[in-house]
């Protein structure tokens, strides 16, 4: 035994020896010198995102389209998705989509509901009776059970008509490591998919907590007591367990309603929700009223796709048959589309975002100041008007502003020429009002009942003077008088009004033409400029509220403006750039008190307080948008209001 010990000893010594010594026994031991490979990264979590769709053919599309383009390992997603009572064809238009895609996701789960089609205690499509909730709550509980039965690590609920713009929404959601949190979504109103305050019986409260982070004032991630919509559930919490939309807590007393039971589930197993507005992560539509169809929920869904379209390219599904919406030209001979051909970003984004909204145009090449030379100014007789100077900046005219005239005098030589009795004229720069074919269409009707003599009708516009009220038209809802104005974002225009607007022979005595149309009509604040045209007989109106607003205000990101970044009219050489020049814009537009009120549902506002500012005071400056909004009850299920208040110059 001891001679054994005594051999493994002095093997080991030698060992040590061959080790430390270079040269001695190589024969006993080799030095591993291999690269050790690094770890591979961890795989991403298991997502289960639960997909419930009812008469939703038209949202359809786009929401899973910007499904697909999430950006996360489809291999790490699974799709569990139900359709409930569709009077549409939303189960055929899902089945579709999960037999294309069911090879991409890790697992797909599929539970359609052909028949019946209504519930026997529904007023119709968008009333919420008591079935229709409890059966909802039933499915979103199936959806649950089955992430938690298939490990999924966390479970995202989103609305089959959220659009989910931000693809990187996964992986930002779960870097906020919460157990439950709600990226905050946008309207073109303030509503969202969240409450900062909630009632002792559940409903909506009122706080001031709530339009700092809807409006991104106050950034970061919020415990706030209800997210609805869409939400990512945390299942690797031990907390989640207890969390339940179907059957409600033995304590629950509010009211039935799927948003409500989860929330105070939330609130029982202690649970805290929070909504994140770090980023921009998508847009949801307003809610409609019970008493509403699917035709006004198709419609307002397309005005959500046309607000998601000013700065996101969305598409829909590419495993989806997505046909045109017919296009028409609303009454109008003719719709022309002003843009620059060098503005593809513009042009493409208008043309899709018309197409959405079922809207024939003609597309219209703008005259570009920027590329226009002294001998072209000549040759064409322009000259400026005498006098004339910015009354913010006090500079002279602009060749981008010239180029923003000829763009609009070209289009009333068009009219003229080819004898159109009414044509409405559109910047690429514009956001479209909810409902607005709809809502124009109803006004354009009424001005015909009413045997009303125009010439031009403002669809959208800064309306600048502000001391007194304009006036009603009679007989036709929604139309004033117009008064002092500028911009020229969307106008109708008769064929008496081009004509008049010809035989004004402006090119030797050029302003820009958001001013020469208030000359026009009689209601520019400058006798000078308007000794300068000796008929001023436009009959000029406006629609109220607006129907069109820009798509960007100085200072925002995206913000371009042709007519003041250019040079000089009478000298290429001084260049102007003086929106940016300014710091102080915005601060002083900023005084101009909200005036030209808009509404969501398109209910004409309250008459605006008196301003605090006069003709000769008002900035030039376009500057930030403010919103206020009168809101009810902010869930998912109730309607809201917000009032627009413009301030600003012309921008093209």
């Amino acid at each position: 035994m001891m001679r054994a010990v005594e051999v493994a000893e002095i093997g080991l010594f030698c060992a040590l020896l061959a080790a430390l010594v270079p040269g001695s026994y190589p024969e006993l031991v080799t030095l591993v010198q291999d690269r050790v490979s690094p770890e591979t990264p961890l795989l991403k979590p298991k997502v289960m995102i639960a997909i419930l769709a009812r008469n939703a053919a038209h949202s359809l599309p786009h929401y899973l389209g910007c499904i697909e383009r999430l950006d996360y390992p489809k291999d790490r997603i699974a799709i569990w998705a139900a359709t409930d009572h569709s009077l549409d064809n939303s189960t055929s238009m899902l089945r579709e989509w999960l037999k294309e895609v069911q090879g991409m996701y890790h697992y797909v789960e599929w539970r359609p509901m052909d028949e019946p089609r209504s519930y026997t205690d529904e007023w119709g499509p968008k009333h919420w009776p008591v079935s229709r909730f409890n059966h909802v709550m039933k499915l979103r509980q199936a959806a649950l059970r089955s992430a938690r039965e298939r490990w999924a690590d966390y479970i995202l609920f989103a609305d089959s008509d959220n659009l989910l713009t931000n693809p990187r929404v996964l992986t930002l959601m779960m870097a906020e490591n919460r157990t439950l949190v709600a990226p905050m979504l946008e309207s073109r109103s303030l509503y969202s998919n969240f409450w900062c305050g909630i009632t002792p019986q559940g409903y909506y409260k009122r706080t001031p907590d709530y339009q700092p982070i809807r409006e991104w004032k106050r950034l970061g991630c919020y415990a706030v007591p209800m997210v609805h919509s869409t939400f990512l559930l945390d299942l690797r919490r031990d907390a989640t367990r207890d969390l339940a939309f179907h059957p409600p807590h033995p304590d629950y007393t509010w009211a039935f309603d799927d948003i409500m039971v989860f929330a105070f589930s939330a609130r029982q197993a202690d649970v805290q929700m929070y909504i994140c507005n770090r980023e921009h992560y998508g847009f949801l539509p307003v809610p409609l009223k019970a008493q509403q169809n699917l035709e006004d929920e198709a419609e307002s869904f397309s005005h959500t796709v046309a607000e998601a379209l000013i700065d996101h390219s969305i598409e829909p599904s590419q495993y989806l048959y997505n046909p045109s919406r017919p296009l028409d030209m609303m009454g109008f001979d003719e719709i022309f589309l002003i843009n620059l051909k060098r503005r593809l970003d513009r042009r493409t984004r208008m043309l899709d975002t018309l197409g959405t909204l079922g809207i024939q145009v003609t597309l219209t090449e703008a005259v570009d100041g920027k590329a226009l030379n002294t001998s072209q100014l000549q040759a064409l007789g322009i000259e400026m008007l005498p006098g004339y100077k910015d009354p913010y900046s006090g500079r002279v005219l602009t060749r981008g502003e010239i180029g923003c005239f000829l763009s609009h005098y070209n289009t009333w030589t068009q009219v003229v020429e080819r004898g159109l009795e009414s044509v409405l004229v559109l910047e690429d720069d514009v956001r479209f009002e909810p409902r607005f074919k709809n809502r124009l269409m109803t006004i354009m009707e009424s001005m015909k009942q009413a045997d009303l003599d125009w010439d031009l009708m403002y669809v959208g516009r800064k309306r600048m003077q502000v001391s007194q009220p304009e006036h009603s038209v009679e007989g036709v809802n929604n139309l004033v008088v117009a008064d002092y104005s500028y911009w020229t974002l969307g106008y109708a225009l008769s064929l008496q009004g081009a004509k008049k607007l010809l035989n004004a022979r402006p090119f030797g005595r050029m302003l820009p033409v958001d001013e020469f149309l208030p000359i026009m009509f009689n209601k520019h604040p400058n006798a000078e400029y308007m000794a300068q045209f000796e008929r001023r007989d436009l009959r000029a109106f406006s629609v109220e509220p607006l129907l069109l607003y820009p798509t960007h205000y100085t200072g925002e990101p995206g913000y371009v403006s042709d007519t003041e970044t250019s040079t000089i009219w009478d000298d290429e050489a001084v260049s102007t750039d003086w929106d940016r020049q300014h710091a102080a814009k915005t601060a002083q537009q900023d005084r101009i008190r909200p005036i030209a009120q808009n509404s969501v549902t398109g209910d004409t506002p309250p008459p605006p307080p008196a301003p605090l500012v006069t003709n000769s005071e008002l900035p030039r400056g376009r500057g930030s948008r403010t919103d206020t909004r009168a809101h009810g009850p902010l869930d998912s299920h109730t309607n809201g209001r917000i009032l627009h208040a413009q301030s600003g110059k012309r921008d093209d």
